[in-house]
């Protein structure tokens, strides 16, 4: 027979006496509590306020806890405060004596540090719902066992960016899972990271809410902080909006939020634009939108599902004006096509930031990720495996090994001569979506100076010499470095000469030489031979070349026969320099509408060249043209980053700054 309520708490007073220990007040609270909802026929929770213990409660209270699981409570809940005296290896060790009863822990981890909080991720915990808010983990990396965890909340985890990739693989039960106002930003590797929790059924990583005129909302953010995950459901856990009209002209201001832990951002305030989010949320439809005023789940679960997405996303009386708002918004949701690449990601989710999917989501989200996502380079729609790989490339090897040189080769049907190459490429990006990474630690013992450390702006690896790299450093020093044993080769102080180097570029035929060019305009040619790895006995001016300033510089690039080499920056012009003379042989103005960015020559025409412009356009130039008129031009939707050309010169690749990545093809005649 299960243990009554006033049994277990006369045992807690026969425990406080046996350690000479006062019974702590929020304690029997608790026990009261528990009694009237017994007594009301309510669920029999007792509920433990951490905040208001101390070490000295710990002890009668574990033994109280270890026999929770023999009595008549239920559940039991586990709060913590913004500030606690207990110490975090008694509060965890009592969560675990609970066991199997353990329902929701609710936690802030202001009131015990990260070492509290890595326990819980490696250890795990038996509970059902967990409510984790905490500014101190940058990576999270649950490997613990979570089994019968349905709910995960890390809302305003503002340190969150990433995840590790079996991080979640520890959850099979997990449903719920909400990540607002963290700091997760990359789609491929979240997906990643969630495609391991097979029962997931809603995900958030942002509010949408709405309200009238007037400024009421359905929904408010002091609510929205104080929000008990305990009693969710799938249908309600993340709440019902209604009366939806969208408000374009909006914006969110979502702050940085970080201690002295392990995060450091460059900027404090990071400003987003509603006509990103909504571009996301809603297709652009022709026709009006059919309003309405009342949604609720039921609603939504009732509807035709071929209803369109306008119908289904709002509909209000002519007289009542509604706005559409998404609060708490983390960076991921203004990625471009988030919520279409998530729902197509993620078959088995049936809620995404608190609004249902339907199977017209279902079906657009479909046709936009085929659109403009891959899941494999090259259109590969299948996994495949190396080894495999391989013993079709020899196998087919071993057919043709007989055929004469006359014989043109021939490919199976559909392959081309890169065919191979390009499945082990695919094979190998298809086994993970983490990159193996490996952090350089470059640092002043090299140089007789234990004390010193760098802070990298700029790099670039040497063409031919595949161990070498060269990086420039926000203090205007330039470091030659052997990467595979971490030793310095070379090194150039600044000599207050220099600001922070943006433009690094090798000579190919030379390849002890190097330019390099720094905001302030300062423009050098190096030869590294002449630079020892340490400043005792460097003879400064030794192997440099002084080319004339050029303004606010960004980057340089030399060309393929080491004769000249090119400057941008924050201008419209760019400058061409002689190597060999050490002039600057012309300055060609407005060659873009605003800024260039890049500037890049091609890797086998020594006088075509490139230009990326945050005027949208991307343009080729011939200096035999006397660079008036482009040769070819093409625009991107936003400002454009990065130019470079294929080891070809048949491909151009560019970046912009909406995350999109697009790829033109060029014609080059070399004479």
């Amino acid at each position: 027979m299960a243990t009554d309520i006033h049994t277990l708490e006369q045992r807690y007073f026969d425990s406080c006496r046996r350690h000479d220990v006062l019974p702590n007040p929020a304690i029997l609270s608790g026990f009261f509590k528990a009694d009237v909802r017994k007594s009301q026929n309510e669920p029999c929770t007792l509920e433990i306020i951490l905040e208001y213990l101390k070490d000295i409660d710990f002890q009668p209270l574990l033994e109280v806890c270890m026999q929770i699981g023999a009595t008549e409570i239920e559940a039991v809940d586990v709060r913590s405060g913004t500030s606690c005296m207990l110490t975090g290896e008694f509060a965890l060790s009592l969560m675990h004596a609970i066991d199997q009863k353990l329902r929701v822990v609710d936690l802030h981890d202001s009131s015990f540090g990260k070492d509290f909080i890595r326990n819980i991720s490696q250890r795990g915990l038996m509970c059902e719902v967990l409510n984790l808010r905490s500014s101190r983990f940058r990576k999270l990396n649950m490997i613990g066992e979570f089994k019968r965890i349905h709910t995960l909340n890390l809302d305003y985890s503002t340190s969150l960016t990433s995840f590790k990739e079996d991080c979640f693989s520890c959850m099979p039960n997990l449903i719920c899972l909400s990540m607002c106002e963290t700091r997760v930003g990359n789609l491929w590797t979240t997906i990643a990271a969630l495609s391991k929790l097979p029962s997931l059924a809603e995900l958030r990583f942002q509010n949408w809410l709405c309200c009238d005129d007037t400024g009421n909302s359905s929904g408010s953010s002091d609510q929205d902080d104080k929000t008990d995950f305990s009693q969710l459901t799938i249908c309600s856990s993340f709440g019902a909006y209604g009366n939806v009209v969208i408000n374009p002209d909006s914006q969110i201001l979502v702050e940085d939020s970080s201690d002295d832990s392990e995060v450091d951002f460059s900027s404090q305030h990071r400003e987003y634009d509603y006509l990103e989010l909504l571009s996301n949320l809603v297709p652009q439809l022709d026709g009006e939108i059919d309003l309405w005023n009342e949604v609720s789940f039921d609603a939504f679960s009732n509807q035709n599902e071929e209803e369109s997405s306008a119908g289904v996303l709002a509909r209000c009386t002519a007289d009542v004006s509604l706005k559409y708002i998404s609060c708490h918004a983390s960076p991921i949701c203004f990625e471009k096509h988030y919520r279409d690449y998530m729902i197509a990601s993620l078959p088995k989710l049936k809620f995404l930031d608190n609004l249902p999917i339907r199977k017209v989501d279902r079906e657009r989200a479909t046709i936009t990720y085929s659109q403009y996502f891959e899941h494999l380079p090259y259109g590969r729609k299948h996994k495949e495996s190396v080894v495999s790989i391989l013993q079709q490339r020899e196998i087919k090897a071993s057919q043709t090994r007989g055929k004469t040189s006359r014989h043109k080769t021939s490919y199976p049907s559909g392959m081309s001569q890169y065919f191979y190459t390009r499945s082990l490429c695919a094979a190998k990006v298809g086994s993970s979506a983490w990159p193996c990474l490996h952090t350089l630690t470059v640092s002043g013992n090299h140089m007789g100076d234990e004390n010193r450390s760098f802070r990298p702006r700029q790099f670039e690896y040497h063409p031919s010499i595949s161990c070498l790299m060269v990086f420039g450093t926000l203090d205007g020093e330039i470091v030659v470095v052997n990467h595979e044993n971490e030793n310095i080769v070379s090194y150039i102080p600044s000599f207050g000469a220099m600001n922070s180097v943006l433009g690094l570029c090798w000579l190919k035929k030379y390849p002890s030489k190097l330019i390099a060019g720094s905001d302030n305009g300062s423009l050098k040619l190096y030869d590294i031979r002449h630079m020892p790895p340490s400043i005792r006995g460097m003879h400064y001016g030794a192997g440099t070349v002084t080319f004339d300033e050029f303004d606010q510089l960004t980057s340089v690039h030399v060309n393929s026969t080491d004769e000249l080499f090119l400057a941008s920056g924050y201008s419209k012009n760019i400058a061409l320099y002689d190597i060999n003379s050490g002039r600057r042989l012309q300055v060609f103005a407005d060659m873009h509408k605003e800024h260039i960015n890049v500037v890049k020559f091609s890797n086998h025409s020594p006088s075509i060249f490139a230009t990326s412009s945050f005027d949208q356009d991307v343009k080729l130039w011939d200096l035999r043209q006397k660079p008036i008129q482009p040769c070819y031009t093409a625009s991107s939707s936003k400002g454009n980053v990065m130019v470079c050309f294929s080891p070809d010169d048949h491909y151009l690749l560019v970046s912009a700054v909406d995350n999109e990545a697009f790829r033109k093809t060029c014609a080059i005649l070399i004479f």
